[in-house]
C-alpha cells in the first residue's frame, strides 16, 4: 500500500527510477566493481577472480530479494551486499569482494553516482526553463506593465524585465549547481578511519583507481566519510533553487489574482475543475504546488547542517537522515522544475487588465518623471518634489487625473507647458533602459549553455 505521496503523486519518472532500490543496489554493486578491477590490476587480488567479481557484480545476479533477506539477518545493508554478491561468484572470487573496503567507502561512491545522475536531471531541466524565460524577455521586452514595490502601484516596467531577471536568476543557480557537483561527486575508497591501511602501500592509488572507473573525481581526504560539507552545500544548492521557483510562482499567483489578473496559469474548462463547491473558480494549481513542495525542500537545509558534525572520525546520525533527505530532495526539485517549466510554457496574458491596471492611478505612477522632468526644465529638486508630491496627494484623494492638476499649478506652468506634461504623462515611454537591458541579457545568454 502506498503512503509517501512521492509514490504515487509527486515525481517524476526519470528521477524516481535513479532513487529506487534497484538502481541504489546496482550502484553500490558497480563500486565493489570497480575497486575488485582496481585491486586485479594492481595484483592485490588475482586478475581471474577481479573479473569474476565484475562480471557477477550486476541486479542479474544479485537480486535485491536476496540481499534484503540477508540484511534482514545480518542487520547490515552493506555487509548483505557483500555476501550477495559473494555468492553468486564462481570458485574463491567470492572471498575477495570488498577486500580492504569499509562500508561506507561503498556508500558514500554509490551516493555520488546517484547524485551525479540526479544532477545531471536537474542540469537539463534549469536549462529548459532558463530558455523559456528567456524567450518570454525577448517576446515581452515592450509590454509595459505596472511595477510594484510593497505591493502598491509604483513606475512602469516591463514584463520583459520580469522574466529576465528570473532568467538570470536561473542562470547563477545552474552555475552554483555546477560548484555543487564538482565538490559532491567524488569517489573514496580510504577504509576504517581514511588511511586506506587495510590496502598497504598501493591504497592511495586503489583509491584513484576507484573513482577514475566510476567515473568520479577522488575525495582529496576522508575520515571513513566524504566530509558532509559537501552534501550541506549541494542540498543548500537545491534550497536556492526552490526558492527561485517559489518566487516565481509566487509572482504569477498574485498576478492571476481576480482584481489584477494580467497574466495566468492556463485553466482547461473542459475538464479542469477549480473548487468542489465552486464551479466559477479556476485556480493557480501549479503555480501553488510549486509553492508548498519548496518549503519541503528547504527544510532540509537544517537536516543537512546537522550533519556535517559527526563524532570523532564518524558517527552514523547522519546515514539515516541521509537514506530520507537525498532522493526526496533530488525527487522534489527535480518535479516543481517540471511544474515551472508547465507553468511558463501555458501562460496566459490578458492585455487589456494589464493597460488597465497600468492606468489604474490616474496618472500617479508619473509623479517621479514630472519631478524628474520640472527639475530638468529649472526648477529645484526638493521643490519639484513637494510640488508634485501636494498635487498627487490631492489627485490621489479627490480621483482628479494627475496630469490635470499639475497643469493649474502656476509653478509648474513656469516651466512645462500642456504637451510637455501630455508626453511625460504616457506611462509606455517611462520604462527607462529596459529594452538595453533584455537585449544585453539575450546577448549574454548565448554563451550560458
Amino acid at each position: 500500500m502506498a503512503i509517501h505521496p512521492i509514490e504515487f503523486r509527486y515525481g517524476t519518472p526519470e528521477m524516481k527510477n535513479i532513487w529506487e532500490s534497484e538502481n541504489k543496489l546496482q550502484k553500490m554493486l558497480d563500486v565493489e566493481s570497480a575497486l575488485a578491477q582496481a585491486e586485479g590490476e594492481l595484483g592485490i587480488i588475482p586478475k581471474e577472480y577481479a573479473d569474476e567479481i565484475k562480471s557477477k557484480a550486476s541486479t542479474k545476479y544479485v537480486k535485491l530479494e536476496r540481499v534484503n533477506q540477508i540484511e534482514s539477518e545480518t542487520k547490515h545493508d552493506i555487509a548483505a551486499l557483500v555476501k550477495g554478491l559473494g555468492e553468486q561468484c564462481e570458485g574463491d572470487a567470492g572471498e575477495y569482494v570488498h577486500f580492504g573496503a569499509t562500508s561506507n567507502d561503498v556508500v558514500d561512491s554509490s551516493n555520488s553516482l546517484l547524485l551525479k545522475e540526479s544532477i545531471e536531471i536537474i542540469e537539463g531541466k534549469i536549462e529548459e526553463i532558463t530558455k523559456i524565460l528567456l524567450k518570454l524577455a525577448k517576446e515581452n521586452k515592450d509590454k509595459v506593465a505596472i511595477g510594484r514595490t510593497h505591493g502598491q502601484h509604483a513606475l512602469p516596467t516591463t514584463y520583459g524585465m520580469k522574466f529576465g531577471i528570473w532568467a538570470d536568476e536561473l542562470y547563477r543557480q545552474y552555475e552554483r549547481l555546477l560548484n555543487a557537483k564538482n565538490n559532491v561527486c567524488v569517489g573514496m575508497m580510504d577504509g576504517a578511519v581514511g588511511t586506506t591501511a587495510a590496502l598497504g602501500e598501493d591504497g592511495w592509488t586503489i583509491h584513484k583507481k576507484v573513482s577514475t572507473i566510476l567515473g568520479l573525481k577522488p575525495a582529496t581526504i576522508t575520515n571513513q566519510v566524504v566530509q558532509r560539507d559537501n552534501h550541506l552545500e549541494f542540498i543548500m544548492v537545491l534550497a536556492n533553487i526552490a526558492t527561485t521557483l517559489d518566487k516565481i510562482s509566487l509572482e504569477i499567483r498574485n498576478l492571476q489574482r481576480t482584481e489584477i489578473m494580467e497574466v495566468g496559469e492556463f485553466f482547461d474548462p473542459e475538464k479542469q475543475v477549480g473548487s468542489s463547491t465552486m464551479p466559477h473558480k479556476m485556480n493557480p494549481i501549479t503555480a501553488e504546488r510549486i509553492g508548498g513542495v519548496s518549503r519541503i525542500i528547504k527544510s532540509y537545509v537544517l537536516a543537512a547542517m546537522e550533519n556535517n558534525p559527526l563524532w570523532h572520525e564518524r558517527d552514523l546520525t547522519n546515514s539515516s537522515c541521509e537514506r530520507i533527505m537525498f532522493p526526496e530532495s533530488c525527487i522534489l526539485t527535480d518535479y516543481i522544475l517540471q511544474l515551472t517549466i508547465k507553468l511558463m510554457n501555458n501562460l496566459v496574458f490578458y492585455d487589456d487588465n494589464i493597460e488597465k491596471n497600468l492606468n489604474l492611478t490616474n496618472g500617479l505612477i508619473m509623479a517621479e518623471r514630472l519631478m524628474a522632468e520640472l527639475t530638468r526644465s529649472g526648477m529645484g529638486k526638493q521643490t519639484a518634489y513637494g510640488i508634485v508630491r501636494k498635487n498627487a496627494i490631492k489627485a490621489n484623494k479627490e480621483g482628479i487625473p494627475l496630469g490635470e492638476l499639475i497643469l493649474d499649478d502656476s509653478d509648474v506652468q513656469k516651466f512645462l507647458n500642456e504637451e510637455d506634461v501630455e508626453k511625460i504623462m504616457n506611462p509606455h515611454t517611462y520604462i527607462g533602459s529596459s529594452f538595453k537591458i533584455i537585449d544585453e541579457l539575450l546577448e549574454k545568454s548565448e554563451s550560458w549553455f
